[in-house]
């Protein structure tokens, strides 16, 4: 009896166990999509915050124009716009040394997104599918009371309109050629040619060998 009391307490436990294993997997499943769609690149230093929104759904495509903006914020959450910032930003692509210039510098502008006014924003074109790095710097101007900062982003480009060296390399080359054909002499006339020449000596060494 006692035996039979146990195993059929441990078979009720893996039951549930498995009901438990199973639904934790379709609840995670379930949400996945929605987070990785809405999930957004938070970054701070010691008394300034930024997110970055990329639109739409935060996955950008070569060649295509992306809209950026920057949610700034100070320490307690107030915001900073853009009327209070020098802000610069700065696009890399991905790896990049020390000192190397930037991809891309696109101008920044004040937008006003959700709830966030005045804050800094752009239209950034990303000519090639990769990663990419971007870097928002950022002074006080007069009255504003927050310190220099310098954040940094990931952004990860998914394929688009870009056009591939290699392919119009390729392209360059066939024209070539095809105008090194028409500009001379057509190929049946070369062909023809080499024929006839070679008949001439052909029929030179018969006689040679003749004599």
């Amino acid at each position: 009896m006692l035996r039979q009391s146990l195993l059929q307490g441990t078979s009720r436990h893996c039951h549930v166990t498995a009901k438990y294993v199973l639904s934790l997997l379709l609840f995670v499943n379930f949400i996945s999509p929605h987070s990785t769609a809405s999930a957004h690149q938070v970054k701070t230093t010691r008394d300034v915050g930024a997110i970055l929104h990329i639109e739409p759904n935060d996955n950008p495509r070569a060649g295509e124009r992306t809209k950026a903006w920057f949610a700034l914020t100070r320490k307690g959450g107030k915001v900073i716009r853009l009327a209070e910032c020098n802000c610069q930003l700065q696009v890399y692509a991905e790896p990049h040394a020390s000192g190397e210039p930037p991809l891309l510098e696109p101008a920044l502008q004040a937008l006003t997104a959700e709830r966030y006014q005045g804050v800094p924003g752009t239209e950034i074109t990303f000519p090639r599918q990769g990663n990419y790095q971007l870097q928002l710097r950022g002074k006080p101007k007069t009255g504003a009371s927050f310190k220099p900062f310098e954040l940094k982003f990931n952004v990860t480009v998914a394929a688009g309109n870009e056009v591939s060296e290699n392919v119009q390399g390729t392209q360059d080359v066939n024209q070539n050629f095809t105008q090194a054909r028409t500009s001379g002499l057509p190929f049946w006339a070369i062909a023809s040619f080499g024929l006839i020449i070679v008949g001439v000596f052909l029929a030179v060494v018969q006689q040679l060998n003749r004599e």
